[in-house]
């Protein structure tokens, strides 16, 4: 009988909002911030490098081959995006220490989160390594491949983009513990 009366006063809604869930949502903001600016420092870092060699040898070209350094920056503003959406959407405590926050908003979060800055990360290689050997092939009067870069180049920032739609898309699911 004893037991009846401990699982008659157990709260239902204490599996599905738990105090940590606000921790696991805002490992989805961290994650969409720091893997997408990672991903953008790392293809800025590696076409950065081949724009300073071979703008030593040709000052003509730095200009024309600073595309991959402008694409890999915008990724960054794709997670940071991402990461302000998820931020401001997770609510803070009421007085009472009711949590409105439920697991499931929480890990849709993380999701968002991880699948902005993994595809950040993915694309800031992409852009870095296509920069990289772009770069020195155009800036050594190679500028046939210009174009192929370019186009290798929106197909590298459209993994990023992928990403990002995606994670505004699961974003939106949510499921508040006060309301149901």
């Amino acid at each position: 009988m004893e037991s009846y009366r401990f699982l008659h006063k157990l709260d239902i809604a204490e599996p599905l909002c738990p105090s940590y869930a606000v921790s696991i949502g805002y490992i989805g903001v961290v994650a969409a911030a720091a893997l997408s600016n990672f991903g953008a420092a790392w293809g800025t870092w590696k076409s950065g490098v081949s724009v300073l060699h071979t703008g030593i040898r040709h000052p003509s070209s730095v200009m024309k081959n600073i595309i991959p350094i402008v694409m890999a920056g915008v990724i960054g503003i794709y997670g940071l995006i991402v990461a302000v959406i998820l931020a401001e959407s997770i609510p803070t405590p009421s007085k009472n220490r009711d949590n409105a926050y439920s697991i499931y908003t929480a890990m849709a979060h993380l999701c968002a989160g991880l699948c902005c800055g993994a595809s950040g990360l993915a694309a800031g290689g992409c852009i870095g390594i296509v920069g990289d050997y772009g770069v020195r092939a155009v800036g050594y009067h190679q500028s046939k491949l210009f174009v192929g870069m370019l186009i290798m180049l929106i197909f590298s920032e459209a993994l990023a983009l992928y990403g990002l739609i995606v994670a505004l898309i699961v974003s939106q699911h949510s499921y508040s513990c006060l309301e149901g």
